[in-house]
């Protein structure tokens, strides 16, 4: 988590005193939306971070996790889903404010003055997909299909970044800056899910075998 903090920190030093990855960022974003991905596709992945999209998904996850929860009589069954949905709607809490405060113009051909740092829709799409991974991995068993989800779910969200990127409604850092963000959050919710799944798994009686 520190590491995420201390990485947004500079990318938002870098951005606001107009520093070498600010240039960088803008070549790389020109270069980006100029790539062969059809504009639909772009499109499609860059809707994904729509809170019209996204919050949905987390608020069935949750739902059908805590009524798991509940059923198994886990302790607390409802505190990870509470936990996951306090998360994303301490996005635009956070989000809104920064963007008004750095006020970084978009790529060209997008309306507005500033406001595009950092990136609404990626941290959306982090925390909602994130947090509802984090939510699944105690039903499963296994850690493969553990590892395929957290995989699906980190290629998801690069998906996104790249079609705001592509379809010039974001610079690259803005994304990144917006992961960043959402890692803290997301944080928050590992501590939440570990400690209800620990205090869960203690309150369950241990079967003991009778004499042989």
């Amino acid at each position: 988590m520190s590491l995420s903090v201390l990485l947004f920190a500079l990318l938002t030093w870098q951005i606001v005193a107009d520093g070498p990855l600010r240039r960088a960022d803008e070549r790389a974003g020109r270069a980006l939306t100029g790539s062969r991905l059809p504009d639909r596709a772009a499109e499609f992945l860059a809707d994904l971070g729509n809170a019209t999209v996204a919050v949905p998904v987390l608020v069935a996850v949750a739902a059908y996790t805590a009524w798991q929860a509940r059923r198994g009589g886990a302790f607390r069954w409802w505190l990870p889903a509470v936990a996951a949905l306090v998360a994303m709607a301490a996005v635009p809490v956070l989000v809104a404010p920064l963007k008004a405060l750095i006020d970084r113009p978009g790529p060209p051909g997008m309306a507005g003055g500033g406001g595009f740092y950092p990136s609404g829709h990626a941290a959306t799409a982090a925390v909602a997909y994130g947090a509802a991974v984090l939510l699944l991995l105690p039903l499963l068993r296994g850690a493969y299909g553990r590892r395929e989800l957290v995989i699906a779910c980190c290629l998801l969200n690069v998906a996104v970044g790249f079609g705001l990127v592509r379809r010039g409604y974001h610079w690259p850092l803005d994304v990144v800056a917006s992961w960043c963000l959402a890692a803290v959050l997301l944080w928050a919710v590992v501590l939440v899910v570990s400690r209800s799944t620990g205090r869960s798994s203690s309150r369950t009686p241990s079967c003991r075998s009778g004499p042989s």
